[in-house]
């Protein structure tokens, strides 16, 4: 399930993609303060080009491209 993120209270947005952004396997090498990755992370959502993900079997959420979400769409 796609989950809008403009839904998501600011203050748990911001956890979640701070917590994507220091996962292991996401530091990209990249000299950019968590900060300033986590603001890259909302400018991608605002631009659509990420979504944020609800998976119902592991209940668990996530963010990924927008691209990537088909799985994610529930149908009627």
């Amino acid at each position: 399930m796609i989950i809008p993120f403009d839904l998501i209270d600011k203050d748990t947005l911001n956890n979640l993609v701070e917590e994507f952004v220091s996962r292991d396997g996401t530091d990209n090498g990249y000299d950019q303060s968590l900060d300033e990755r986590v603001e890259q992370v909302i400018r991608k959502l605002k631009a659509g080009e990420v979504v944020v993900v609800f998976d119902t079997a592991s209940e668990s959420t996530n963010i990924i491209r927008r691209e990537d979400a088909a799985a994610y769409i529930e149908s009627p």
